[in-house]
């Protein structure tokens, strides 16, 4: 029924689950019964200021799948949310990368691809580019007694601000869900952010190595691990590494690889265009049997069944 908790000085009290206690008991929402949204977390990623007038507060949304990583600039409404730009870790070979889309530097390429398509969008591409050298460092400017997360503020058109939604994920320290969100803002997106979470980063020293944090952009681990596997175990580099074998990538080429996909995306961040498609009209479903011929199909299988019987009586 319950549980042991304990009272203040008292020892051990049991808790009494009665009909006072399940009367009152109120189911939580369904997606946070599925552990699919944190409803707190949300609720101060959506709840915009008064004195706003209704201005949509932006989330910059990072999910990864069992295959690929989706990157979304998405605002929400009462009757849902709305998703002004999206990006999928799917669409990098069109850019280069066969292989390897889920990973720390497939994030930070994804996210560079969300941003760069959202700000062709809004026209803001020209006027934000974002930190096209990649050194892991954080760039920030103040501007007006406010901090803002780009190179330069322009005094027409400000920076499109965001903020990071990491969703159920755990923010550890490393997290590719931050690869995703240093893409963002180095490509032109004002995302709010500090070092502390980035790889390279030491909690007891409060030091940022940004060395490490540029190696891991540009899949330096990857091939760490590429080469020791060469060595140490060939077998399970040939089984691990099988896709990257058969596209050509070696340990060696990653960074300039990294660096042409990071160019492309640049070039051009725009969507591909949808595939046409048409159905096979050969095939058709089976329309579906009439009460009455249900009742004559019953009626022949019962009929058969009779008359099975009634052979096998004759016989003995």
């Amino acid at each position: 029924m319950g549980g042991k908790n304990r009272d203040g000085g008292s020892g051990f009290v049991r808790v009494q689950k009665n009909r006072a206690y399940f009367s009152r008991y109120q189911v939580k929402f369904r997606r946070r019964r599925e552990g699919r949204t944190d409803y707190r977390q949300r609720k101060r990623l959506c709840a915009q200021d008064k004195n706003k007038y209704q201005a949509p507060k932006y989330r910059f949304v990072v999910r990864f799948t069992n295959r690929q990583v989706i990157c979304q600039v998405a605002y929400a409404l009462v009757d849902g949310d709305r998703v002004l730009a999206q990006a999928s870790s799917i669409e990098l070979p069109r850019y280069g990368l066969p292989v390897g889309l889920k990973n720390y530097a497939a994030a930070y390429c994804t996210g560079l691809l969300c941003a760069r398509r959202l700000l062709q969008k809004l026209g803001l591409d020209d006027i934000y580019e974002g930190n096209t050298e990649v050194d892991g460092e954080i760039v920030s400017t103040d501007h007006d007694n406010k901090k803002y997360f780009v190179e330069e503020v322009n005094d027409d058109k400000r920076p499109f601000r965001c903020f990071l939604d990491v969703g159920c994920k755990a923010t550890t320290t490393g997290c590719r869900i931050f690869g995703a969100l240093k893409g963002g803002a180095d490509g032109g997106l004002d995302i709010p952010h500090s070092e502390k979470r980035f790889p390279g980063y030491d909690r007891d020293a409060k030091e940022y190595d940004a060395e490490m944090h540029k190696e891991r952009i540009f899949g330096g681990h990857v091939g760490e691990y590429m080469e020791y596997l060469d060595e140490e175990d060939n077998q399970k580099y040939q089984e691990h590494f099988r896709l990257f074998i058969a596209a050509g990538v070696d340990a060696d080429g990653l960074e300039e690889l990294y660096e042409s996909v990071h160019e492309k995306i640049r070039e051009d961040p725009s969507a591909s265009a949808k595939k046409d498609h048409s159905p096979d009209k050969a095939f058709k479903r089976k329309s579906k049997l009439t009460l009455d011929e249900r009742k004559a199909r019953v009626q022949a299988k019962k009929d058969a069944k009779i008359a099975e019987l009634e052979a096998e009586d004759d016989e003995e």
